[in-house]
């Protein structure tokens, strides 16, 4: 059985886009089938797979010039780096990831070297980022913001991450046990002097999911300080807020990231910080003053031009808004109706919010490229965009990893969207969560909820071994 429901997509002229007819009004309308079991994600741009291309599938209106451009920015989010021409991929000297799919497979999240060689491996790839600062908040002159761990052949990385863990054995008020597991982080192999333990910082990100990034940038900025403004459940210890910070010289809200500290998808930055590929954003090296430049000149590498066009990453740009988001799915499955109930009665509600509103125009990419097709959008996100303190003590540590990120203090985080999450086993391999990926399930992940989430993860606790089992099965469906 299959319901058919219709959109109203903005209609302009002269952009490669094939819907249906425009109505009386002028607007294209676009049908889309429901399969059974099937819920919409996010309107027009939702997509029924559930295969490991889940994430990383066009959206149904994706046609045309815009489909061409799709692939492009396909190929280059995906396509590695090199610096072997001396001019064509300006990967490095040093970097975090050889490419955007690299720590991003299939638009999701690469499984994590916290767990994979516990740290940056002697020879492996770590899919992370390692943030580093001084403890009284301000950066290392000699390595700026992120450690980059990896460098290409015969120039030396800024130091390799190592992580150690402690595990602690807990049980539920039923008897059924669970287990969390805390990192510590150190760094070794420093390229310049060593910095002392007791003046460091160190936080490590694995990568967040591309599920639903045009929806992200399309979102109502008035809705989510309409929330910040409600955000305010005494009775749960609740209160969301926005962050706001200064990019290209204006103040705007803060949405994506994982203390929504960035206005949009990072993509400039992304090349500079992540892979070393100068840009017209960022031209200069992220390792300029270091001695890797040295030996890169060394390696016969060129510093005189940028190593990716601006055509480029908007074309990355788009690829990424353009995403098709998966639907929900066994959505009327029994024991998934379960689990929704739980989740509302834990209160998960309040932070993950189920629904959304796009603003009328849909998003603009980072060259000036429209794409209304995201307008006017009602989406189911599970995600209130804004910051909550989940930082208070489990384990003698808790959430709180003392990054400050604009407005964003170290105990503070943006509610995660839960969009597809529960594909992500599928597409990714794994099922690591949160920031450094330490919950290594959905169970450990709500058990690390602390601060405005203790209560919730209170009442998850005190629920039945099957209420709690429900919960699962239906964050799985998402």
């Amino acid at each position: 059985m299959h319901s058919r429901i219709q959109f109203l997509c903005g209609c302009m002229a002269g952009l490669a886009l094939s819907l249906s007819s425009c109505d009386s009004d002028g607007l294209d309308v676009l049908d889309i089938e429901v399969p059974a079991g099937y819920e919409l994600s996010a309107g027009t741009s939702t997509v029924f797979l559930n295969s490991s291309v889940a994430y990383d599938s066009e959206a149904p209106w994706v046609s045309g010039e815009y489909l061409t451009r799709f692939v492009r920015g396909d190929r280059l989010y995906d396509d590695v780096r090199t610096s072997t021409n001396n001019h064509g991929g300006g990967l490095g000297p040093v970097y975090a990831g050889y490419s955007c799919g690299s720590c991003h497979r299939n638009a999701g999240r690469t499984r994590p070297g916290v767990w994979n060689d516990n740290g940056s491996g002697s020879y492996g790839f770590s899919a992370m980022l390692i943030y580093i600062t001084r403890k009284n908040g301000a950066f290392f002159r000699e390595y700026g913001r992120v450690l980059h761990d990896q460098a290409i052949y015969g120039v030396k990385p800024e130091g390799k991450l190592k992580v150690d863990w402690k595990y602690q054995q807990f049980s539920f008020p039923d008897g059924e046990p669970y287990e969390l597991a805390c990192p510590t982080y150190t760094i070794t192999d420093w390229y310049a002097d060593e910095i002392a333990p007791e003046d460091l910082f160190c936080t490590v990100r694995v990568p967040l999911r591309h599920v639903g990034m045009g929806q992200l940038m399309s979102l109502d900025p008035k809705e989510i300080e309409q929330l910040a403004a409600k955000s305010n459940y005494p009775e749960w210890g609740i209160s969301g807020r926005c962050n706001y910070i200064s990019e290209r010289g204006v103040t705007c809200l803060g949405i994506s990231g994982n203390k929504a500290q960035h206005a949009d998808l990072t993509v400039e930055l992304g090349f500079s910080s992540d892979m070393g590929v100068t840009n017209s954003r960022y031209p200069e090296e992220i390792c300029e003053g270091q001695i890797q430049i040295n030996q890169g000149s060394m390696m016969g590498l060129l510093y005189d031009q940028l190593d990716v066009s601006t055509e480029d990453m908007e074309n990355v740009d788009l690829y990424m808004q353009s995403l098709g988001v998966p639907a929900r799915r066994n959505v009327n499955d029994p024991e998934v109706k379960k689990g929704e109930a739980m989740f509302y009665k834990a209160g998960c509600h309040l932070c993950h919010v189920t629904t959304l509103h796009t603003r009328p125009r849909g998003s603009t990419l980072l060259a000036g490229t429209q794409l209304p097709w995201l307008g006017n959008q009602t989406i189911h996100p599970y995600s209130d965009f804004l910051l909550h303190d989940m930082g208070s003590e489990i384990m003698g540590v808790g959430l709180n990893d003392n990054y400050v990120s604009g407005l964003a203090r170290g105990n503070e985080w943006r509610t995660t969207p839960l969009w597809g999450i529960g594909l992500q086993e599928k597409v990714n391999g794994h099922t690591y969560f949160l920031h450094d990926g330490r919950a290594r399930n959905f169970t450990e992940a709500i058990m690390w909820h602390g601060g405005e989430g203790e209560a919730s993860r209170n009442v998850f606790a005190k629920m039945t071994r099957n209420e709690r089992e429900a919960l699962v099965k239906f964050l799985q469906s998402l």
